[in-house]
């Protein structure tokens, strides 16, 4: 989303390239809005997969212990 080039941090969106600094206070804030729910959304991904793991182990745990049809 946001790239800094040799000068100035730019953001790239939607085919364009806007210089940070030319940002009203505004879009700058729902930039970083935009920058938190990113690390956020990484973080559930991370979560999921221990719970997906987690799942995979219980479901073996509870195979073990089913008696054989």
């Amino acid at each position: 989303m946001t790239t800094t080039t040799a000068q100035t941090p730019t953001l790239d969106f939607d085919g364009k390239q806007y210089p940070i600094s030319s940002l009203s206070e505004q879009a700058r804030v729902q930039i970083g809005n935009i920058q938190v729910a990113d690390q956020e959304i990484a973080r559930l991904r991370v979560q999921l997969g221990m719970a997906q793991t987690a799942r995979a182990a219980y479901l073996q745990a509870l195979r073990a212990q089913l008696p054989a049809a």
